[in-house]
């Protein structure tokens, strides 16, 4: 399996491999983004590239967070929206950080990670989350590729890892994907499980 490190990331970047990369916010977190009213919540975009839904909810008042393994996107960010505090884009392992959330945004993070850490992925986000914290987004539903990123699934090998920790408010196909992804991704909107110790 490929290290995808720092340095994997970097390369993609300076050498625009980065398919990705849908040049601004996609219409499911858009819709969802408008709909939230409550300007004091704390929000966070793990493997944010170039952070397009930060801008957007950067640009309406909300406090985010962003976290990159590669500081160039969040340079990028930097430029687009410098009303960013610096202190807001974090680079880091995602697994590595730490905080405490009312809402995650998933957004090609989940599927650029190396599938055997799915579990611990679902893991670090209920450890990253307030009590009722939500994660929301979208997931790609199809198989893509076994040997590099995006890699690819179902809905039904994601309840695995997301049922331990958390409650299902959505788990539908998207209906309003951008072109490109149409038929090809799920919308979830999960609430953090209080877990019995």
């Amino acid at each position: 399996m490929l290290q995808l490190d720092r340095d994997f990331w970097t390369t993609r970047y300076q050498s625009h491999q980065t398919g990705w990369d849908a040049g601004a916010i996609t219409t499911p977190l858009k819709d969802y983004f408008d709909q939230l009213t409550n300007k004091s919540i704390k929000i966070l975009i793990p493997g944010c590239g170039n952070g397009y839904e930060a801008e957007y909810l950067n640009k309406r008042g909300f406090d985010v967070d962003v976290v990159d393994i590669s500081e160039i996107p969040l340079n990028n960010l930097a430029k687009r929206c410098p009303e960013i505090q610096e202190s807001s884009l974090i680079q880091s392992d995602f697994f590595e950080l730490e905080g405490a959330y009312d809402l995650i945004v998933e957004q090609t993070f989940f599927c650029s990670i190396d599938p055997e850490r799915r579990e611990e992925y679902a893991k670090k986000m209920h450890a990253l989350l307030k009590p009722k914290g939500k994660l929301v987004g979208v997931l790609f539903s199809i198989p893509l590729y076994n040997n590099r990123p995006p890699f690819g699934g179902s809905a039904e090998e994601y309840l695995a890892y997301f049922t331990p920790y958390f409650e299902f408010k959505v788990y539908e196909d998207c209906e309003n994907s951008i072109k490109p992804r149409k038929g090809n991704e799920l919308f979830v909107n999960l609430i953090r499980k209080e877990l019995k110790h």
